[in-house]
């Protein structure tokens, strides 16, 4: 824990590490907000993926023990943060999507909820999760996604940030490893 992060902090676990650049991303489709379907390894453009966990809902408890689960809090600041610098994004030529394992109508609840601009995909069947094999964390009998962020390209990861922390700043913080160094 730390001052500016009352919950436990996630540790690099190696969940991540056979994630290596040039991986392709699976070809599965995987259920959008706005009704739409996406498959990522098909996706020809540059995208950021934030993986999350879940996001909250008003008045719906957390699942058990999630104030002690390292790296389980911050879904929606991350979410967030990721809403407020998506037109720096896009000026950079990225898109962003999230990736969770919650169903189309909790995602679908949440991206109107908070003013959501880019797509949320759910994998609730968790095919993409397994197919790459994804890190995970299990509380009161439900498996949850652990946070990660692939850079991708015409299908294929160039970078993969894991763990991630914190999830309130993360956005900015990819946002800026994309910029070019002053010269």
């Amino acid at each position: 824990m730390d001052d500016t992060w009352p919950w436990p902090s996630p540790n690099d676990d190696g969940g991540a590490k056979h994630l290596i650049p040039g991986t392709r991303l699976p070809d599965v489709s995987l259920t959008a907000t706005r009704g739409a379907a996406v498959n990522l390894a098909r996706y020809q453009e540059r995208a950021i993926v934030f993986v999350y966990p879940m996001t909250g809902a008003p008045g719906v408890p957390n699942p058990p023990d999630w104030d002690t689960i390292p790296g389980a809090h911050g879904s929606t600041p991350e979410a967030e943060g990721f809403r407020d610098a998506h037109p720096d994004f896009e000026l950079h030529g990225y898109e962003i999507f999230g990736v969770s394992g919650q169903s189309p109508a909790a995602q679908d609840e949440f991206s109107t909820r908070a003013g959501i601009p880019y797509l949320l995909l759910s994998d609730e069947k968790q095919a993409f999760a397994d197919a790459l094999r994804l890190p995970r964390f299990e509380t009161g009998g439900v498996t949850y996604l652990k946070r990660l962020t692939m850079v991708i390209r015409d299908g294929i990861i160039y970078r993969v940030i894991y763990p991630v922390h914190p999830p309130a700043t993360h956005a900015r913080e990819v946002l800026q490893s994309l910029r070019p160094a002053p010269v």
